[in-house]
């Protein structure tokens, strides 16, 4: 992690990768809430999409720990429309020797990928995050997604359009946010 972050210091002044107030608390505000999110993939999980991924949180951490500690690899996608950011990804992923691929490209262009699991961090509201969902995982997938204060609001809004099957998992991160795990996403 300590390679990445020095990746993340030295490129984000010319690309804004983090903002410059969360650059000096880069551990705990965006590495760690990013390895929360590995803990809740289970061991069968061999293809993930992370989207909006920006400056690599959480999907080059989820790629770098699962290859310290997994038997067989996770594909990793990272969607970046962003060509700047997305040309960081590949450097860093180049640098800490990870088998990641790096699709310029908005989400809703590309064709549906069928990842066992998704992520968004900070990305968009729960009800166009559940678009890109049911587009881009398989049907047993399921999609993690870290979530403030407003949570509950977001849920509420999408069960009208929705439905799914909601885990809600504290935050070790933060005491007033959550990890929206869902499964069998579907427009109603």
């Amino acid at each position: 992690m300590t390679e990445f972050a020095q990746l993340v210091a030295k490129w984000n002044p010319r690309i804004n990768l983090v903002s410059k107030g969360s650059l000096a608390d880069l551990h705990d505000r965006h590495i760690a809430d990013s390895i929360q999110l590995y803990r809740h993939i289970p061991p069968e999980v061999e293809s993930w999409a992370d989207l909006g991924s920006g400056g690599g949180f959480p999907g080059i951490i989820l790629a770098i720990l699962a290859k310290g500690t997994r038997s067989s690899p996770i594909e990793v996608t990272l969607v970046e429309s962003d060509q700047r950011k997305a040309t960081f990804l590949r450097t860093a992923s180049r640098q800490l020797d990870l088998a990641v691929n790096v699709a310029t490209s908005r989400i809703e262009d590309l064709p549906p990928m069928n990842a066992h699991g998704l992520s968004a961090r900070a990305l968009a509201p729960l009800t166009k995050l559940l678009d890109y969902a049911a587009r881009h995982l398989s049907p047993d997938g399921f999609a993690l997604f870290p979530k403030g204060e407003t949570a509950a609001k977001e849920i509420a809004t999408a069960e009208a359009d929705w439905s799914f099957d909601l885990e809600q998992i504290p935050s070790i991160t933060n005491p007033e946010a959550v990890i929206l795990k869902l499964k069998r996403i579907k427009r109603v």
